[in-house]
């Protein structure tokens, strides 16, 4: 017996772009050389985002263990970092401007459900992480967040708002705890 009656769930608006072709060799193409760990190359990885319609400025790394949904709707600015076992589940664009770190084991959710529907209805919204922010270990930014500029996502914590530029948050929910201050 399902717990969930699945006939109302209501995700038909949702269309992720991309030919049916291109969502099932990207799925492969991910498992194979992004999420794989024994893949360390950056070039490959940067070749194959740009091959599947990702923008990405210069000098991306990219660790192993990276998953990404769907890398047409990433847009990544230059000098950027991206760690080990971070997850883009990108239903939506999500932007990444330059200088940025995505630190290991972050996720990057685009998507959630409207827990209040009894169709339990898919909620997607836009990411945005601006220069220079920097999202630690093991941190989450929420759909519809923006890390303004230059501000800080601390380890473990959940980005469910905008961050202010310049400032330090922690926590779950995260709080402005201090100013970054860049000498």
């Amino acid at each position: 017996m399902d717990i969930v009656d699945k006939s109302t769930f209501n995700n038909s608006w949702y269309n992720p772009g991309g030919s049916t072709f291109k969502r099932y060799t990207w799925y492969f193409v991910n498992v194979l050389v992004f999420i794989n760990p024994l893949v360390p190359f950056y070039g490959i990885k940067r070749k194959l985002l740009k091959l599947y319609g990702a923008k990405i400025g210069k000098r991306l790394i990219i660790k192993p263990g990276v998953n990404i949904k769907y890398p047409w709707l990433l847009e990544i600015g230059d000098y950027v970092s991206i760690g080990e076992n971070v997850w883009i589940d990108n239903l939506g664009k999500t932007t990444l401007h330059d200088h940025t770190t995505i630190s290991q084991g972050a996720m990057l959710l685009t998507g959630n459900h409207d827990f209040k529907s009894t169709s339990f209805d898919l909620i997607v919204k836009e990411i945005v992480i601006e220069k220079g922010a920097w999202i630690g270990a093991q941190s989450t930014v929420c759909p519809g967040a923006t890390c303004r500029d230059h501000s800080i996502l601390t380890a473990g914590s959940v980005a469910t708002k905008d961050l202010e530029a310049y400032g330090i948050y922690q926590g779950n929910p995260a709080v402005k705890v201090k100013t970054r201050q860049i000498v």
